[in-house]
């Protein structure tokens, strides 16, 4: 269900070390070639060699925050669909206590257990089984508006109801498409991890055609690229990782629409 990421066969930490592994071996690589060449070709300089290294990892930054970006807006979209479909579900709640009995009690009991469906839906290994469960209680939520609407046509209640019903239904396939379906595309994945190889390798190579020894400064370039795509891979997985969408207004709904005591 939904679109699977590039890298979800790794979990986050796999991805730090799969990068951190990628980058080292690409400056040692370029390295060593940078050192073969020294020894062999006296007619290679290393200023424009520096500039090449300059303009390749200009263009590594530029990818790295395209990606980001793309990322964390899809994140704030999903924290954004989290409010409103909470909203959309408690506008229901409210409307469906101006419906006749027996409509009311069962659309209130519906919509209680929706919610608790809809908060354990982002939680590791639910997602198929809560959307399932999701789409039951649409389909049992829409048959009790059609009763009602066919018993009271002319009813503005209803028809009141009914729109906020069909908000809360649209808002759960927005959540799904954007949650699950729109994730960064493999191309950007394997774009971003070829230049950064590249990137890398360049650099590595001026420092070998350089003549200048391995410096630590370059664990340093290593943890920063691996903890910039850690977090890029991070926000682009909605239900693992530490960057998580909160799903406090849909507990703070389930607080407020708890069932009165008999």
């Amino acid at each position: 269900m939904g679109q699977s990421g590039a890298l979800d066969i790794l979990p986050v930490w796999g991805i730090w070390l799969f990068t951190i592994g990628v980058v080292l071996v690409a400056i040692e690589g370029g390295y060593q070639l940078g050192r073969y060449r020294r020894k062999r070709v006296q007619t290679e300089d290393s200023p424009p060699v520096g500039e090449m290294v300059a303009a390749t990892l200009a263009l590594l930054a530029f990818l790295l925050a395209f990606t980001f970006g793309l990322a964390a807006s899809r994140f704030d979209q999903r924290r954004m669909l989290v409010v409103n479909e909470a909203n959309a579900i408690g506008t229901t709640y409210l409307r469906a206590s101006m419906l006749a009995e027996p409509y009311q009690s069962q659309v209130r009991r519906l919509l209680r257990e929706y919610v608790d469906v809809r908060i354990h839906a982002v939680e590791p290994g639910k997602l198929k089984e809560s959307v399932a469960r999701s789409q039951e209680l649409q389909a049992m939520l829409w048959e009790h508006a059609t009763a009602a609407g066919r018993s009271n046509p002319n009813s503005i209640v209803v028809g009141l109801f009914i729109e906020s019903l069909n908000q809360t239904i649209d808002l759960h396939t927005e959540r799904l498409v954007i949650g699950t379906g729109s994730r960064i595309p493999p191309t950007i994945w394997w774009s971003l991890y070829f230049v950064t190889a590249v990137g890398t390798a360049v650099m590595g190579y001026h420092s070998g055609l350089a003549g200048s020894t391995r410096s630590l400064a370059i664990m340093a370039l290593v943890l920063a690229f691996s903890v910039v795509i850690v977090l890029i891979a991070d926000l682009d997985r909605p239900q693992e990782g530490s960057l998580r969408v909160s799903q406090q207004a849909m507990r703070d709904l389930r607080a407020s629409i708890e069932s009165p005591a008999p």
